[in-house]
């Protein structure tokens, strides 16, 4: 008889590409020896470089490897990738890792202008035990509030027709919600809950990294409990990217 999963721990983590917060020094290395010690079952990670051929050449601890690989090789989780901006020295976008059997599904192409490309990662994950796989999307929205109206919508849409309403449903991910506007109009039309929201009653700061004044990261979830919901902050993670990472525990209904 298989141990069945009680609960898993979930991160959401803007890497910055693997930089520091002024594109100074290459911080994979620290990145990964930092999420290594959380030990979190899934990541959701986005700004997750496949491919960068200036700084590759530019930076010897820079890896030839996408990073999700990279991150893959030296969690040893199974990673899934979406690649959302392409430009002529590479690409970037968001990335799914998991310690579970990770299904990748789609790509959501939620891109409403040129300057920004931006995607949902769709991926399922099996816990051990579970009745049903875990809908995972990770998410990175623009910068501006009147395209994320239009990107909360697509996301709304494709929900509504591609994920069962019983179905548990984690969508995680960097929303850039810094007024904190019109995410939770979002959620509350998916019948969705923010875990931080469900735990402290309150978003917490997680930008920028040194000095966090902004909440910009989410853990939305459907069908599942939030058990604890925690940010990560002081040393290393001040020193890793620009933004700090955020994890929820949790489990079945």
């Amino acid at each position: 008889m298989t141990n069945q999963t009680e609960s898993f721990i979930l991160t959401s983590y803007n890497i910055h590409k693997g930089m520091s917060p002024l594109n100074r020094q290459v911080k994979m290395q620290g990145i990964a020896q930092a999420l290594d010690e959380v030990g979190s079952d899934v990541l959701c990670l986005q700004e997750v470089q496949g491919q960068n051929l200036k700084r590759n050449m530019q930076y010897n601890e820079y890896p030839d490897q996408s990073q999700h690989e990279w991150f893959g090789e030296f969690l040893h989780l199974q990673n899934s990738y979406g690649k959302n901006s392409e430009y002529e020295n590479g690409h970037h976008g968001n990335a799914v890792l998991s310690r579970f059997p990770l299904d990748p599904k789609h790509n959501v192409n939620i891109t409403v202008n040129k300057l920004e490309q931006r995607g949902v990662l769709h991926c399922e994950v099996q816990p051990v035990g579970w009745d049903m796989p875990v809908v995972v999307l990770c998410a990175h929205l623009n910068l501006f509030e009147r395209d994320r109206i239009k990107q909360y919508q697509a996301i709304s849409d494709y929900v509504r027709h591609e994920i069962g309403a019983d179905q548990p449903l984690i969508l995680a991910g960097d929303f850039n919600d810094w007024k904190k506007m019109s995410c939770d109009k979002l959620a509350s039309s998916l019948g969705m809950t923010e875990a931080f929201k469900r735990c402290h009653g309150k978003l917490l700061p997680t930008f920028p990294a040194k000095l966090p004044v902004l909440s910009l990261d989410r853990i939305y979830v459907r069908n599942l409990s939030v058990k604890r919901a925690w940010v990560h902050t002081g040393k290393p993670w001040s020193q890793l990217s620009d933004h700090l990472p955020i994890s929820a525990e949790l489990g079945p209904l």
